[in-house]
């Protein structure tokens, strides 16, 4: 009897056991993840053009993200139009006391030596000062880190702690992307933190004029300065209109009941929203789009029937076009077909397909560096609670809150290659463990009825 029950716990554990087959090998290629800022908790990662050419999956299923021990993490996709996949307004930045010298009394030569990161942050820095002959102390002076942001910094907010007296100062900010040549990004603001009254008036925000990988804050005269706690950056405001990309396919004409068509594979799995026809030359064609999922589906209508012309060129430079054409709901489909409401001659247009990159938001779990993985016909992300988790965060930090910004590395490194993508025979666990039960409990149900016909009669 111990010996069945034992088969049965080994079925029961089948399921689990495939559960956790999957790993980042199972997957196509990935890219490092570079940290807007370090314990942030949730970050987002807007997907970019390889991506969505890497990934196999209609629903985008084949793109997790993993930590520095190859364990998947909990992430959600999201759209654009999304309010927790936007991008934050507001972050921390790393910053160092500098040494005190008086830049306005001639200061000294600054001599800087830091270790940096693969990704160009500050990790450690050592700064030394040759004074020069009539140089001054003024503490106060800081060494802000702003190498790991892609977006344009438009401010400093500066936090302090709560000043014994009256506080009013003013500093300079210079800018720099390589710690070694400098050039002045504000030429002076005033800081403030006045109390009277029991009111408190506090003014810490500098505004930039340019961009530095790393930002340096001088006081322009020695004084009473403020007890740095932190520095954040406020950063550009997105722009009102929304940043469409654009994939351009090159077609092939098709002939189907005495009438032309022109089809086109989409190469990948981009979330098409607008489409958009051009021809070579003055145009003005009316066109009707479809499109499916694979070759062997039915052509279903994405748009149209609606005019698209091109006058005043041969080109983009200089002709005026249609507006592009939106689709009635986002669509991943492979396969796309054009058709014309009027002869176009012997020239195959090309198809543009526009497109709102997305967003994937993960929970920081275990040691970095993290990667976005993409591209499997066998491996899927597990669904994460990651929306309902952002707005329990938001509730608790603030209704601006937003997750830290993460970046896709350059670089791309291969992990399983095409062969991620040939699909795998898959095992259907659960009609396997259905059988398996039911087999159990016949064999169970014999083996007690044998045991009990195997038994004497009792003695009358």
């Amino acid at each position: 009897m111990e010996r069945w029950l034992g088969l049965l716990l080994v079925l029961l554990a089948l399921p689990s056991m495939a559960a956790l087959a999957g790993s980042r090998d199972d997957y196509a290629r990935q890219w490092p993840l570079v940290l807007g800022q370090d314990e942030s908790g949730a970050y987002r990662v807007e997907l970019g053009e390889a991506v969505y050419r890497s990934a196999s999956q209609a629903a985008l299923g084949d793109i997790e993200v993993f930590n520095a021990d190859g364990q998947p993490l909990p992430a959600a996709l999201l759209s654009p139009a999304q309010p927790l996949a936007q991008p934050p307004r507001t972050l921390a930045l790393p910053w160092f006391p500098l040494p005190a010298v008086d830049p306005a009394a001639g200061g000294g030569d600054l001599r800087l030596v830091a270790e940096r990161d693969q990704d160009g942050g500050i990790v450690r820095i050592e700064a030394g000062i040759e004074p020069r002959d009539g140089a001054v102390a003024a503490p106060g002076q800081w060494l802000v880190d702003a190498s790991r942001l892609r977006e344009p910094v438009r401010a400093l907010l500066l936090e302090w702690e709560r000043p014994q007296q009256s506080l009013q100062v003013r500093y300079r900010v210079e800018g720099s992307n390589d710690l070694r040549r400098w050039r002045t990004l504000n030429e002076g603001t005033t800081l403030l933190d006045l109390e009277r009254g029991g009111e408190r008036l506090v003014q810490g925000r500098i505004v930039l004029d340019g961009q530095a990988r790393y930002l340096r804050l001088l006081p322009l005269r020695p004084g009473l300065v403020p007890a740095l706690t932190g520095v954040i950056a406020e950063l550009a405001p997105p722009p009102p209109d929304a940043r469409w990309e654009w994939v351009e396919i090159a077609g092939q004409r098709r002939s189907e009941g005495g009438r032309d068509y022109f089809e086109y594979v989409l190469p990948g799995r981009f979330p098409v929203e607008r489409a958009d026809v051009r021809l070579p030359g003055n145009s003005a064609v009316q066109w009707t789009l479809h499109s499916r999922e694979d070759a062997r589906g039915s052509w279903l209508w994405r748009a149209g029937p609606w005019m698209a012309f091109q006058v005043g060129g041969s080109g983009d430079g200089g002709a005026d076009h249609s507006e592009p054409k939106p689709l009635a709901s986002m669509v991943r489909d492979r396969h796309w077909r054009l058709s014309a409401g009027s002869p176009v001659g012997d020239v195959v247009p090309v198809l543009r397909l526009g497109y709102r990159p997305e967003v994937v938001v993960f929970l920081a779990q275990g040691s970095p560096p993290f990667a976005l993985a993409a591209g499997s016909a066998n491996a899927s992300r597990a669904e994460a609670p990651i929306p309902a988790l952002l707005e329990a965060l938001r509730r608790q930090r603030g209704a601006g809150w937003q997750p830290a910004p993460a970046y896709l590395a350059d670089a791309v490194e291969e992990l399983a290659g095409e062969r991620a993508l040939q699909p795998q025979r898959q095992v259907d666990w659960k009609s396997l463990l259905l059988w398996g039960l039911l087999i159990g409990g016949a064999v169970l149900v014999a083996a007690l009825g044998l045991s009990l016909l195997r038994q004497r009669p009792s003695a009358d």
